[in-house]
């Protein structure tokens, strides 16, 4: 069949998730369930795959969903929901009250700082699920919260869970990964700067909710860029985020505490939307605080210590896992599962010792823990859908349709539509990674043909996948799982689509133009 012709086929599932998660507004649980069923017939009719590859491809979507990305989204509501019946998130409340009243602050700390370390040492939906939960705890309206932390999810995910996604595509392409790693940093780092002046803007509706907050704002991006570049330069793909987030919310909070010098009494702040918060900030002991944010604190030790950065135990830790063989069409590779070395599991392991120490009965953990997974169905069904859709596609050769056509379609000005492919690949499997290595190697392909630096266009790829994560349906189901917004989920893919496209764009001048200069 004509190659144009398998690449309109192969894109009709994307284009019904777009419509009908961003126009119709349809709960995600029910389109993407049908959107399955829609890709196993498009694959079976159209690119001949046989019934055998289209159900293992399926299962293997399934138990992927299920582990690790529904674990880290259980997990994660569970640490939360533990929070709330516990009352240690009205301390958590208290805290951030102390450092800062202003909810434009609160963004850069919450969703910005501590989303983009999250994401730097976890990944797999932590640094969304996470953050929003506790914006949402703070009285910041749900879909506010979700939408803010998809946005700021973005560019931290390209060196996320300890630069796996720019290690990967090194892996995948034979390129030096110290090289690749300073360039893919050099192309977010303006977007580094921008989007926490972007999250400011969004959080008051108004340009002019930079004022009073300009020096901090740009504070937050620059200390987040600058450290990320040169770690990415000098030391390779493992460590850019971790250091840049955390030199961004350490300065973030440090400038906001000596901004923060009018009385925590009674602070009474009108928000755009017309709605007066008032809150008596109490007194919170050194004890109290360190009891009630127990789990983030427990959360972030064992990652780093499970993490590659501590060899030993990272090694130990791999040998709890399987590997089994789940697809099983050409080329098929196993399937691994890591049981305890997976945030989700870090997660709920921090949580039941966080939990034994703030003196909480075990049965009452598991019992919320069971509310919190019966709160979580329709996310599974989402979920799963999802992963299923992305394993077909790539199995049956539909990712590889898109790949071609929009290869030969655009010839010379390949270079401006380059991010897009990346972003189509984070749009369809929720990963960067998996973006990576769908596409990495025709990415570098194109380049060569075009005589184009591969490193920029490899590049380009990571960094056009982070701006598909903020409208993947996976990262969305994750945002509306943690804030009860189940339903909600075309709202918010309607709100993140045009900021993913101006991105998108933005990026994609960016590289044509970078792709005529010369590179050191």
């Amino acid at each position: 069949m004509n190659e144009y012709i398998l690449f309109i086929l192969a894109i009709i599932p994307i284009i019904w998730l777009i419509v009908s998660l961003g126009v119709m507004k349809l709960p995600a649980h029910k389109t993407c369930f049908f959107t399955v069923i829609l890709t196993i017939v498009i694959a079976l009719v159209f690119w001949k795959m046989p019934v055998l590859n289209v159900a293992t491809a399926t299962l293997e979507g399934m138990a992927v969903a299920l582990w690790p990305i529904l674990l880290v989204i259980v997990a994660a509501l569970f640490t939360y929901n533990l929070a709330v019946e516990t009352k240690t998130m009205d301390t958590m409340k208290n805290m951030l009250s102390s450092i800062t009243t202003d909810k434009r602050i609160q963004v850069l700390i919450l969703a910005w700082g501590f989303g983009g370390f999250l994401e730097a040492v976890a990944g797999y939906g932590t640094a969304v699920a996470i953050p929003a939960s506790i914006l949402a705890s703070l009285g910041f309206n749900p879909i506010f919260a979700a939408i803010i932390c998809l946005i700021a999810n973005t560019v931290p995910t390209a060196f996320g869970a300890i630069g796996i996604p720019v290690s990967t595509l090194a892996s995948v392409t034979g390129l030096d990964v110290l090289q690749l790693s300073y360039v893919t940093s050099l192309q977010l780092s303006g977007f580094i700067v921008l989007i926490p002046f972007a999250l400011v803007i969004l959080t008051q509706k108004s340009f002019k909710a930079i004022k009073g907050v300009f020096f901090i704002t740009l504070i937050s991006g620059i200390t987040f860029a600058i450290p990320q570049v040169f770690v990415a330069k000098y030391l390779g793909a493992e460590l850019p985020a971790l250091i840049g987030s955390l030199c961004s919310m350490l300065c973030t909070i440090l400038m906001a505490k000596a901004m923060n010098k009018k009385s925590n009494k009674n602070i009474n702040s009108q928000d755009k939307n017309g709605s007066t918060i008032s809150k008596y900030v109490s007194v919170v002991s050194t004890r109290e605080g360190i009891l009630a944010w127990l789990p983030y604190i427990l959360l972030c030790i064992l990652i780093l210590i499970a993490s590659p950065l501590c060899k030993g135990i990272n090694t130990l830790l791999a040998r709890f896992s399987s590997t089994i063989q789940i697809y099983s069409g050409e080329g098929a590779s196993p399937t691994s599962f890591v049981w305890i070395n997976t945030p989700g599991m870090i997660i709920i392991i921090s949580t039941f010792i966080a939990g034994l120490i703030q003196k909480v009965k075990i049965g009452k953990m598991i019992d919320v823990f069971i509310r919190t997974v019966k709160q979580l169905s329709k996310s599974f069904v989402t979920i799963m859908s999802i992963v299923a859709i992305s394993k077909v596609m790539s199995h049956s050769g539909m990712t590889s349709s898109i790949s071609f056509g929009l290869c030969a379609i655009t010839g010379n000005m390949y270079p401006l539509i380059s991010p897009l492919l990346g972003a189509i690949g984070t749009f369809v499997t929720g990963s960067d990674t998996s973006a990576n290595i769908l596409f990495g190697g025709l990415q570098v392909e194109a380049a060569k043909s075009l005589s184009i630096d591969p490193y920029w266009i490899a590049a380009a790829n990571t960094a056009g996948a982070t701006a598909g994560k903020m409208i993947s349906p996976q990262s969305i189901a994750i945002a509306t799982s943690a804030t009860g917004l189940i339903g909600s989920e075309g709202k918010i893919f309607g709100s993140t689509l045009k900021f993913c496209l101006g991105y998108v764009l933005i990026l994609g001048i960016l590289v044509y133009i970078g792709s005529f200069l010369p590179f050191i």
